[in-house]
């Protein structure tokens, strides 16, 4: 499998790599046997770049991952974490519900703040197994997740202290690169106008469908050699299942406007004897910018079919008739 590097780190990541967050049990239970045969195809298949984050399962997601790699040899693989949650021991009644079905008995609470990250990271070492990791992305910072006024206080201590503590861990060797991990553009935007950062993990805004990045982002990620890693290139499902009733869109049921374009998708691809899921895969990857497209799943099934997608050629003229479908913003 190819590489690519990340921002000016010489840091080089597989242009597929798999996210972890359905083996830490997101929105239904893997059996612990599931999840390693998961990992293990993904391994087998040449994916070396494996993203997680305390979110998923509770810290369940980077247990599995790092029981995983356990026996691999040291430097054959990248690992990306995250910080701005920390997870605190609660009881059992009292675990919240995020979407993790059987997750380990904590709660997560919001910290940018510079303890808030040393310790974070700290504790997703000892989770993973590992004394460092290559990446750090900031988890969820922005006003979608916090609101407008959350928000303001969330960035301020990441400014404040939550990048310093980056900065540090980088310069010491801990880490390797340090991006943010998000949803929405804005905020990459603004952190970006603050502080250089090597890469931001952005699931859903640079995908066949949705170009919301083209705007300003990915051109100010080729200004400062910013590296994307592309999440959600099938829109919460969309893009896999077609424009069907009740198809998923940013993990709600897709509007008509939506399905309309992705209805323009589908005829495009069917002119060009293509499926659309490998057009989704393969279309951030035609970007410089982009140096990895994130695949996330807990069924060998769902990933072997994801995988034989990529042997799909697309023709340029293809990709030029798909520009007219698209959502931008």
């Amino acid at each position: 499998m190819q590489t690519r590097k990340i921002g000016h780190t010489g840091l080089g990541v597989t242009t597929i790599s798999f996210g972890c967050a359905g083996i830490g049990n997101l929105y239904r239970a893997v059996a612990r046997e599931d999840a390693e045969a998961t990992l293990a195809l993904a391994w087998d298949a040449g994916i070396r770049y494996f993203d997680t984050a305390p979110r998923y399962g509770h810290g369940l997601s980077e247990r599995r991952l790092g029981d995983f790699l356990q026996h691999k040899p040291a430097g054959s693989y990248v690992v990306s974490t995250k910080v701005g949650r920390l997870l605190k021991p609660v009881p059992a009644n009292e675990v919240p519900d995020y979407g993790f079905v059987d997750p380990l008995p904590f709660r997560a609470d919001y910290d940018y703040s510079y303890d808030g990250v040393m310790r974070s990271l700290e504790f997703s070492l000892a989770r993973l197994g590992l004394n460092k990791v290559e990446i750090v992305f900031v988890h969820d910072i922005g006003v979608l997740e916090h609101g407008v006024e959350g928000n303001a206080r969330h960035f301020r201590d990441l400014m404040d202290g939550g990048m310093k503590a980056l900065d540090e861990l980088k310069s010491a060797g801990v880490i390797r690169a340090v991006g943010l991990g998000v949803n929405e553009v804005e905020v990459c935007l603004e952190t970006m106008a603050r502080t250089p950062i090597d890469c931001i993990l952005l699931a859903g805004r640079y995908t066949l469908l949705d170009r919301t990045a083209e705007k300003e982002l990915l051109a100010r990620c080729a200004e400062t050699g910013t590296s994307l890693i592309v999440g959600g290139v099938f829109n919460s499902g969309i893009l896999a299942m077609g424009a069907k009733p009740g198809a998923p869109f940013n993990y709600e049921p897709a509007s008509e406007t939506v399905l309309e374009h992705v209805r323009g998708l589908e005829a495009v691809a069917q002119k060009y004897g293509v499926s659309l899921g490998a057009a989704a895969m393969e279309f951030p990857l035609k970007s410089e910018s982009v140096a990895s497209v994130l695949i996330g799943t807990a069924k060998p099934s769902s990933l072997e079919r994801n995988l034989d997608l990529l042997g799909e050629s697309i023709p340029d003229a293809a990709w030029a008739e798909f520009e007219a479908h698209t959502l931008r913003q």
